[in-house]
């Protein structure tokens, strides 16, 4: 769709009522020889191996400190955190945080998965 403009003497001109839209992709390069960043073109940190630090703890820093709700609802309490089952969050641990996903709640354990693994927390006694 477009709208036409009088140019003189007779002529007209179409022009597009909508202009073009450009968009722009950057892919970042995982070597060298796939290509650079173009604004910085000798700098090789893109390239740089990046360290991911993982978080080391002892499953025994996890402790499960109370229960609350109805049956059909149960609540667990995790290190001063509360969840019920599909709940994840982050927890403080003596080693320091660390997320967890509430799996299953039962009276005397509950379940937790932590990095994919599974886990489970008996309840602590008082």
């Amino acid at each position: 769709m477009g709208f036409v403009v009088n140019v003189g003497r007779g002529q007209t001109k179409s022009t597009p009522s909508v202009a073009p839209r450009f968009e722009s992709v950057f892919v970042v390069p995982s070597t060298i020889k796939d290509g650079r960043d173009p604004f910085f073109p000798e700098s090789t940190r893109t390239f740089e191996n990046k360290v991911v630090a993982s978080t080391v703890f002892e499953i025994t820093s996890l402790k499960y400190m109370g229960l609350s709700g109805t049956q059909g609802r149960l609540f667990a309490i995790i290190n001063n955190h509360t969840f019920t089952v599909g709940d994840d969050g982050d927890v403080m641990t003596t080693s320091g945080r660390v997320h967890i996903r509430c799996v299953e709640i039962n009276v005397n354990e509950v379940m937790v998965e932590i990095n994919g693994q599974l886990h489970r927390i008996k309840l602590e006694a008082k």
